[in-house]
């Protein structure tokens, strides 16, 4: 029977969950005013800049650079923050062309990802895992497949874009292992993220004052609440939440996806991409729940629970 603490932490882990598959929402609908890098340049800094207030509250009380761990935050937040700013232009421009729910479903494929690539690690993956990945390549099948048996190319954006998203994870945990202060890594990355984005936008985009402002709701909702308010969340819940139930719940981003694009924007499925999605969630559950009896090398820190720093979503 779960205590008030541990279910207070897993309802502000739903709420993340919500949060997060409805950023897909703002994504696609953001799209109709700006370019895909525009919205992530701003969504991003403006993520960083929420993260502030946070900085300054751990700053009293430690330091945000640990003595000897200056060069290591740095490389680190350079390194996790390409990784970021791959898989979101990839989600970005992929989502321009396929649907929200079709975009959290693949997305969400990182969980299975994540124990797999472990493997590089050295991480032992369980019999679940590889079960959970056979049900998701399955899944993705029914969803994304036409009748020609192609890929269309904002499917195939969004997936390669999952790949980026579980190194990300697990380039998180190992920097996790070597104490470098989370909310500080977080803040680089993002503004690093956001500033490549912003770069590749002033290149390749019209960028202008009324398609920010037309924008200017999902791009807000993308920065500040996807990022940086749901971050915070999962931060503060993952306290008390055991990780194997933060992992499920999490993944229920995807879930949301798909009803937040039903219920906003009109998206709908066929029965075969409902059955493929229906897959590709066990798979991903599968895998979760099993995840946690595969126990990593002694050398080597254990890794996070799948869920990239609010990039939204993996949205």
């Amino acid at each position: 029977m779960l205590n008030a603490k541990t279910f207070k932490a897993e309802v502000l882990l739903l709420l993340t969950a919500i949060i997060w598959g409805s950023a897909f929402v703002a994504q696609r609908v953001g799209m109709d005013h700006v370019g895909p890098f525009t919205y992530n340049g701003v969504r991003f800094l403006l993520g960083a800049l929420s993260l502030l207030p946070l900085l300054w509250i751990s700053r009293r009380s430690s330091p945000l650079i640990p003595p000897g761990s200056g060069r290591l935050t740095l490389i680190g937040s350079l390194l996790v923050g390409l990784i970021l700013f791959a898989g979101a232009s990839l989600q970005q421009v992929g989502i321009v062309h396929t649907t929200a729910g079709k975009a959290g479903f693949i997305t969400g494929l990182y969980v299975v990802v994540v124990p797999l690539l472990g493997l590089l690690w050295g991480q032992r993956t369980p019999w679940g895992t590889w079960v959970g990945a056979a049900l998701a390549v399955v899944g993705l099948y029914l969803l994304t497949m036409n009748e020609r048996l192609t890929l269309t190319q904002g499917d195939g954006l969004v997936l390669i874009g999952a790949f980026f998203w579980a190194g990300h994870v697990l380039a998180i945990g190992w920097l996790s292992g070597r104490h470098v202060e989370p909310v500080l890594l977080a803040c680089l990355q993002f503004i690093i993220c956001g500033v490549l984005s912003l770069a590749i936008a002033i290149a390749s985009e019209p960028i202008t004052l009324e398609g920010l402002q037309g924008g200017a709701l999902p791009i807000l909702y993308g920065g500040l609440l996807s990022v940086g308010v749901a971050y915070t969340l999962q931060v503060v819940a993952q306290r008390d939440a055991p990780p194997a139930h933060a992992a499920i719940i999490l993944s229920l981003e995807t879930v949301f996806a798909a009803l937040g694009g039903w219920l906003l924007l009109n998206e709908t499925l066929a029965g075969r991409g409902l059955i493929g999605c229906g897959l590709m969630f066990a798979g991903m559950l599968l895998s979760q729940l099993t995840l946690g009896r595969a126990a990593p090398p002694p050398t080597e820190p254990a890794a996070p629970v799948p869920s990239p720093l609010a990039a939204d979503n993996r949205a």
